[in-house]
C-alpha cells in the first residue's frame, strides 16, 4: 500500500473517533466505556469502509509511480529503504491470474504463457468479461544451468475491481493466485528482459545480497516488466528476490 494511501486511511479514523468519542458513550479505543450500541454500529461500519479503502489501495492509480505509466493502473508498494544497488519494497497480499510453461529459455516459454492470460483478460472466462491490462507483468524464472528445462511462471496483476472476486479462467492452464504481504528485495533495469539480461542482473542482485548477509528465497527469482512490447525507449524491468525475515539494507554500502 502507498504510503498517501495509509496516511488518508489513518486521518479518517482520528477525525471519525474525534467526532464520536465524546464522554457520554465510549469505548476502550477513546479510553471510555461504551453506553449505546449507535456507536458500536458506527464503529464497525468505520472499520469495514477502511478495510475496503486499505485493500483497494493495493492496486491503485498509475499516477503514484514514476516507472509504471502504461496501465491505468499498478501494483503499489512501500519504499522501505534503498541501497546503491536495491531497493527493499513491501508489498501488501494481491491476486494474480497466472500460467505455467517448461521450456529451456524465457523467450520459448513466454509468448505461450502470455497467449493465454491475454485470452483471460480479453473474455476467456466464467461470464466472458473484459478485464483491463494492469502492470507489472512478473515471470518466476528458475534458476538453472541454460540446458537444463525450467518451469516458468508468468502472471498478471488483476485490477482492482476484481481483487475480491476475480472471474474464473475457462482454461483449464490458466489460474487464479494470491502472493502473500511480502519484502522484496528489487533492482531496476533498463532495455528488454531476455534470458541474458535477467541472468545477468539476478546475479547482480543476489551477489549484493549475499555480500550483506541478507536471508532471500532461492532457486528462482521474479523478472518483472512494466511496458508493453510495443515500447521501444525508456522501458523499465526489475528483478526480485523475496526477503527471508528482518530485510537488509546498509545504505553505507
Amino acid at each position: 500500500m502507498h504510503f498517501r494511501e495509509w496516511s488518508v486511511s489513518r486521518f479518517i479514523i482520528r477525525e471519525s473517533l474525534n467526532t464520536f468519542c465524546r464522554p457520554s458513550s465510549f469505548h476502550t479505543i477513546c479510553g471510555r466505556r461504551i453506553e449505546t450500541s449507535t456507536t458500536m454500529i458506527f464503529l464497525t461500519g468505520l472499520v469495514g469502509f477502511v478495510l475496503a479503502l486499505t485493500a483497494e489501495a493495493r492496486v491503485g492509480d498509475s499516477s503514484d509511480s514514476d516507472f509504471c505509466t502504461e496501465t491505468k493502473e499498478c501494483l503499489l508498494f512501500d519504499l522501505v529503504c534503498e541501497t546503491n544497488t536495491y531497493q527493499v519494497r513491501h508489498y501488501d497480499s494481491v491476486k494474480w491470474v497466472s500460467t505455467n510453461e517448461s521450456s529451456y529459455v524465457f523467450e520459448f516459454a513466454a509468448p505461450k504463457m502470455f497467449s493465454r492470460l491475454f485470452k483471460y483478460i480479453t473474455g476467456e472466462n466464467e461470464g466472458g468479461k473484459k478485464i483491463e491490462m494492469t502492470s507489472p507483468v512478473v515471470v518466476r524464472m528458475p534458476e538453472k544451468k541454460i540446458w537444463e528445462k525450467g518451469d516458468y511462471t508468468m502472471s498478471f496483476l488483476l485490477p482492482s475491481e476484481h481483487q475480491s472476486n476475480p472471474p474464473i479462467p475457462t482454461n483449464e492452464d490458466v489460474y487464479i493466485k494470491e502472493t502473500p504481504d511480502m519484502n522484496v528485495y528489487v533492482k531496476s533495469y533498463g532495455g528488454w528482459m531476455t534470458t541474458m539480461s535477467d541472468k545477468i542482473k539476478s546475479n547482480d542482485l543476489s551477489s549484493a545480497l549475499d555480500a550483506a548477509n541478507a536471508a532471500y528465497k532461492k532457486g528462482s527469482h521474479c523478472g518483472v516488466g512494466y511496458n508493453s512490447p510495443m515500447t521501444i525507449l525508456k522501458r523499465h524491468n526489475e528483478v526480485w528476490y523475496i526477503a527471508e525475515g528482518e530485510p537488509v539494507c546498509d545504505t553505507s554500502e
